[in-house]
């Protein structure tokens, strides 16, 4: 299915008995945040897509929790299930083992070509939906219905955002998901964290300003609200700084997405959003921002970021808000990463093809807990795994590394603590290292860098220093549980 916009995720949603709309008055200030959190944990036939249509003082609707469970955020992706995400990708990758470092980093490569391959690149058209209504010089932010999520936030923030800017330099196109926090009705302040492509742009601006290249150092800039909900998605996804993201949601929904340009700053947007936001940021002009309630489950404190200054505002006749909120876990969040965790299962193969699969749960928020099975093979081998998956992209901010042996069912939380626990001997078999960690880990020692830890739970060879037999699992026969299969309704158990 490849939704051309927003409202026509909505109507899928509420064919499917997935949305709820809300017509009672509810605040976006704190109120939609405490409605959300109580849906989103709910059991999962409460755990609904929201649409705010009464807010007080606004004439535009609020969505949230669209991508908020496995299902609906398949869906956004053009599937029925997450782990088609994986199948589909692994089909068109070839997951040999690599002949040597240039074979891999050739298909690394490649991974562009597959997606131009198949038509995807994204297109531009002149006239565009989110531009049926034009604000410039009235352009101000108090028109739309931003959240105020938590009681001790420092204030109003755009949570779903894509926000673009190019490189500096190469002039090719990034899209990253970074909240913003609303300073006044002209100006946000932009969190990208240090890691992410769009601090890279503004480091690269500064520097040019600083050795004269550059006089005014400005970096165009436009934030995407909505549009169909593969584009909505990718702009969190970890890709490559030479991948578009853009074409990784072509690829998603099987059709290119459509631009236009924007009306005030020299950069393309979708053109099926529901409401752009355009303007610069001065790399050099910082203010302080926050606190925020992260997906941490903890206010982050309050640091210097970037000024958005607001140059226009476009929209739809009649757009729909778009909204997450994040915090204690289970959130919306949670799913919108477990899409990435699937769909770049075979990329993560590509480098380390000996991997089986890999779950990142909830209760780690991504980055604090990786647990991957792996086909073992010598000694040294889920080391091996363990520093090659701190070597991949933004894998390398992973706290905690646990590698099993394949037969262990990574989302089988339970029995991946019995071996966990059951199979290391603490001395010998874990990593500890220093290393980068996420921007917005409160508990490092010093400011994104910090301690890390892999642990090695597979079966031990003699040759890692193992020097007894190691023991066979527990288990029925074949033939027993084959017996007992067929008469187990007889039992009436």
């Amino acid at each position: 299915m490849a939704f051309q916009n927003l409202s026509d995720f909505i109507e899928l949603l509420e064919k499917r008995g997935q949305l709820v709309r809300i017509n009672l008055p509810v605040s976006p200030e704190l109120e939609i945040t405490e409605i959300t959190d109580r849906v989103s944990k709910a059991p999962s036939e409460h755990n609904k897509a929201l649409l705010f249509e009464n807010l007080p003082g606004y004439d535009i609707p609020v969505l949230i929790n669209g991508f908020g469970s496995a299902e609906r955020m398949a869906w956004a992706l053009g599937v029925e299930d997450l782990e088609q995400l994986n199948q589909n990708l692994a089909k068109i990758i070839d997951l040999r083992l690599p002949k040597g470092f240039g074979d891999v980093m050739q298909r690394g490569r490649g991974l562009l070509g597959v997606f131009k391959s198949i038509g995807l690149k994204p297109k531009k058209v002149r006239r565009a939906p989110v531009q049926q209504v034009v604000h410039t010089e009235t352009a101000s932010l108090d028109m739309l219905p931003i959240l105020k999520c938590w009681p001790k936030d420092g204030g109003r923030f755009i949570t779903l955002p894509q926000v673009i800017t190019r490189d500096p330099e190469t002039g090719t196109r990034n899209v990253g998901m970074y909240r913003l926090q609303v300073i006044d009705g002209r100006r946000l302040l932009v969190h990208w964290q240090r890691h992410k492509g769009g601090a890279e742009h503004e480091r690269k601006a500064r520097l040019a300003s600083q050795l004269g290249e550059t006089p005014k150092p400005i970096i165009p800039a436009a934030i995407v609200l909505g549009g169909d909900p593969a584009s909505m998605w990718c702009s969190s996804a970890p890709l490559p700084p030479n991948i578009d993201e853009y074409l990784l949601a072509g690829y998603l929904r099987s059709a290119p997405v459509a631009f236009v340009d924007c009306v005030s700053q020299p950069l393309e947007v979708p053109a099926n959003a529901e409401i752009v936001i355009e303007g610069y940021v001065d790399p050099n002009e910082h203010l302080p921002e926050g606190p925020f309630g992260d997906h941490t489950g903890y206010y982050t404190p309050v640091e210097l970021f970037p000024v958005f200054h607001v140059t226009a505002i476009t929209h739809r006749k009649k757009p729909v808000y778009p909204a997450t909120i994040v915090g204690i876990p289970p959130m919306e969040d949670v799913w919108m990463g477990k899409a990435t965790e699937r769909l770049f299962l075979p990329l993560m193969r590509l480098f380390l093809p000996e991997i089986v699969d890999v779950n990142m749960p909830a209760e780690g928020v991504f980055h604090n807990l990786v647990l991957v099975s792996i086909k073992k093979r010598f000694p040294g081998h889920a080391r091996k795994v363990m520093f090659g998956m701190w070597g991949l992209a933004l894998m390398s901010l992973a706290k905690a590394i646990v590698v099993v042996d394949e037969w262990v069912d990574v989302h089988n939380l339970s029995q991946v603590a019995w071996q966990g626990l059951g199979n290391v001997d603490w001395s010998h078999d874990v990593v500890i290292a220093d290393g980068p960690v996420d921007h917005l880990d409160h508990a490092s020692h010093q400011h994104s860098f910090g301690g890390k830890i892999g642990i090695d739970a597979t079966a031990k060879l003699p040759e890692e220093g193992y020097q007894r037999q190691w023991p066979e699992i527990t288990q029925m026969s074949p033939e027993v549980k084959a017996r007992i299969d067929q008469i187990w309704n007889k039992l009436r158990l």
